[in-house]
């Protein structure tokens, strides 16, 4: 039967006919020589920006945190209490002598088993009919299907978006007296409220913020600004530096000192640290919560939600920074073997810290071995830069300072030179291939690549992953893998699945090595900034074509979708092509141009892992986190979270000025 999906006006007029049928399924490196004298007033920039940060979530919370209160949660008559992201929908049946099951399910849940919402008695007289009160999600569409109860025969079945703390009501009933015909009418009794609308006014506090910055620095660069701004506040202060031996205030006598400092150590790129901390201030932001909204959590299994995007892109930089420091350290003489045992216990050091400091099992109790979770996001990250580190320590020569110019834009030097580490790359992605579609799994579909749960009709339920998902329980155990899954929001899953498993590292390893790719680019051709983009731009076309083809374009449709859960190539492809493409847009306007210093992400980018394990370890203490007016608003949330990620901005702002940072 043909869903319909009606439209949420004062009293509208869409209608489902009834009939049969039924089920459902519903770094380090050179730099562009014209950055340097753009740079001087970074300092002060970056103070204002930071406080300006600052201001902007106090703005934010007084922007939202007043009045505003949500539609009253409670339907007193039918005593259903509305959470967050649900609205309220009354089933009213006024069939004689039908019972009504009513299904739901939302539509992003692919190829998905309908769960029994509630079940309607008949209508016992006329003008009274038999009415339920139940929850329905608004994060996505619904799906609702109402069958009879003891046909079980389908009677009508429609689609709609529901809004956050709506009240609906679904009129079931006969076209009219005599006619067999079904008609199913949604009516919209109260409008929802617009739970997007903290996040649209966050997101202009931040465009005003920048805009704001973007202007002031502008003016800072101006020097007849500077000397009126000197003048209009003590014009003979002014005048006698004027004439003093210390020469002009003004940025003019700067100039000198500033370059002998840069020329006299090699220049940090510094679109590498910013790209860094952009996606370390991201995941901050998600891993707080980011407002209680779907689009900032995990996709439940294929797709990407803003999320998804965090991860994999801290992977690419650290892949990227690798070469880069590395063939600093090698060119300062350090021998390879005190290279190897220094990547030797910065690995063990993130897999100690992701095992014992921020392990998310601690939620189920005291931390015990018997249900320590071992994969994890610092153990990945430990495992994934041993792996390239190694590697590249193992083929890489330093590159020789006098080359970089002499190369042409056509040049392929940065790919042939690398030939056995794309080798190796080659065949890990290759036993990734022949373990996930060949691997047998018992009481599963070889090569099975779903969510299992109530996905694929419910005949897979504990095929979570498949070869993926098999691999992290045999060797791991089911106790060591983590324990709430993104995949049970909507599939249901019931067995322990880890998104940081084995066989996802391996693609994490390819996407670190394709990172290696961003930094040889950036070393080998630093003085062709040409050179640079067009390699970005190739590379990142190059890769999301592979994206295209592989997922054909859908979502859940192609030969390997993108999915975060799984790190499937396609995952892979698609956020390194991205990655390439945001370099590509970083590189010139950063370190060519010097149009921005990269403030305020430059600075948490300069100290990522202590940013990234403080905010784990104070996460619910204040100032991070207090209690909550409305647990169910999302305003409330947007602004805790906002204040909390802006805070850890602020703490990596200072730290920078101070000059401590934190490396291992």
């Amino acid at each position: 039967m043909t869903g319909a999906r009606p439209r949420a006006v004062e009293r509208p007029e869409p209608r489902e006919r009834g009939g049969g049928g039924g089920g459902g399924g519903g770094g380090r490196g050179g730099g562009g020589a014209g950055a340097a004298g753009n740079m001087t007033g970074a300092g002060s920039a970056g103070r204002a920006l930071a406080a300006l940060l600052l201001a902007a979530s106090v703005l934010s919370a007084a922007l939202l945190a007043p009045g505003g209160s949500s539609t009253p949660d409670l339907d007193k008559k039918k005593h259903v209490e509305l959470k967050m992201d649900q609205a309220l929908l009354l089933i009213h049946n006024e069939l004689p002598e039908t019972n009504l099951t009513v299904y739901w399910n939302f539509d992003r849940c692919y190829h998905c088993l309908l769960q029994v919402l509630a079940t309607i008695p008949q209508s016992r007289k006329a003008g009274r009919p038999g009415v339920a009160a139940v929850a329905v999600g608004t994060q996505h569409g619904s799906i609702l299907q109402l069958n009879d109860t003891a046909e079980d025969k389908e009677v009508c079945r429609l689609e709609y978006k529901f809004g956050e703390f709506g009240n609906y009501s679904l009129l079931v009933k006969h076209v009219r007296d005599g006619v067999s015909e079904i008609a199913c009418d949604l009516v919209v009794n109260k409008e929802p409220v617009d739970s997007n609308l903290p996040v649209c006014i966050a997101f202009l506090v931040g465009m005003v913020l920048v805009i704001v910055v973007s202007f002031l620095r502008f003016l800072l660069s101006l020097e007849d600004f500077q000397n009126w701004i000197s003048k209009a506040i003590n014009s003979r202060e002014t005048d006698r530096l004027i004439n003093s031996e210390l020469g002009s205030p003004s940025r003019a006598s700067d100039p000198q000192p500033e370059a002998w400092r840069r020329s006299a150590a090699p220049l940090r790129l510094r679109c590498v640290d910013t790209f860094r901390g952009m996606a370390l201030i991201l995941m901050v932001f998600v891993n707080y919560g980011g407002g209680k909204y779907w689009y900032f959590k995990h996709s439940s299994w294929n797709g990407l939600t803003v999320a998804d995007l965090v991860f994999p892109w801290f992977v690419f930089i650290m892949g990227a920074s690798i070469f880069l420091s590395m063939t600093s350290i090698l060119q300062r003489g350090c021998s390879k073997f005190r290279l190897l045992g220094k990547i030797v216990w910065r690995s063990l050091l993130l897999i100690c810290i992701g095992i014992f400091v921020v392990n998310p099992n601690y939620c189920l109790g005291p931390l015990s071995w018997e249900k320590a979770r071992i994969p994890g996001v610092l153990q990945r990250l430990g495992a994934t830069y041993f792996v390239v580190a190694v590697l590249e320590l193992l083929f890489a020569k330093p590159v020789p300072e006098t080359c970089a110019s002499e190369r042409s834009c056509f040049s392929l030097l940065d790919i042939t030179a690398s030939w056995p580490q794309w080798l190796f790359v080659l065949i890990l992605e290759g036993v990734w291939l022949a373990l996930t579609f060949f691997l047998p799994v018992p009481g599963c579909p070889t090569g099975y690549l779903g969510p299992g749960g109530i996905g694929d009709g419910g005949r897979y339920r504990n095929c979570t992953g498949g070869a993926a998902g098999y691999v992290d329980r045999l060797l791991l155990g089911d106790q060591h893998l983590y324990q709430h899954p993104s995949s049970a929001v909507l599939y249901h899953t019931e067995v322990a699945y880890d998104p940081e498993g084995i066989l996802g590292t391996i693609n994490s390893i390819v996407m670190a090595f394709l990172g290696v790719q961003a930094g040889k680019i950036l070393l080998y051709y630093k003085d062709q900034t040409r050179g640079i983009l067009i390699r970005f731009a190739a590379w990142g076309c190059l890769l999301g074509l592979v994206s295209v083809a592989l997922t054909k374009a859908s979502e859940n449709e192609g030969f390997i979708p993108v999915n975060k859960n799984l790190w499937s190539v396609s995952y892979v492809t698609t956020l390194s092509s991205l990655a390439f493409l945001i370099l590509l847009a970083l590189y010139p306007v950063v370190d060519v141009k010097g149009l921005w210093t990269g403030a305020p992400f430059f600075y948490p980018g300069m100290n990522s892992i202590l940013v990234y394990v403080g905010h784990e370890v104070f996460a619910n203490y204040f100032p991070f986190q207090w209690k909550l007016g409305d647990q169910q608003s999302h305003k409330e949330h947007l602004v805790q979270n906002t204040v909390a990620t802006a805070l850890w901005v602020l703490i990596a702002y200072v730290l920078y000025k101070k000059k401590v940072f934190w490396k291992i």
